[in-house]
C-alpha cells in the first residue's frame, strides 16, 4: 500500500563539506535541496561540532 511514497526518496549527497566553526573539511552525508534560483545545495551536520554544513552543487 505505502510503496509509492517510499520509492520517492530524497536525494542524498556524501562528500566533503567545509565547516566554518572547525575551519576544516569534514566528510558528511546530507540531503540535497534546490533553492529559489534552482541551485542544488547539500545540507548536512558536522560530525564533530554539530554545526549545519552547506555545499553548493550547481544548477539542477
Amino acid at each position: 500500500m505505502g510503496l509509492g511514497k517510499e520509492a520517492v526518496m530524497a536525494e542524498t549527497w556524501s562528500g566533503e563539506f567545509y565547516c566554518v566553526k572547525c575551519k576544516e573539511k569534514r566528510e558528511a552525508e546530507g540531503e540535497v535541496k534546490v533553492n529559489d534560483k534552482g541551485t542544488r545545495m547539500a545540507k548536512a551536520v558536522c560530525p564533530v561540532c554539530s554545526t549545519n554544513l552547506n555545499r553548493i552543487l550547481g544548477k539542477a
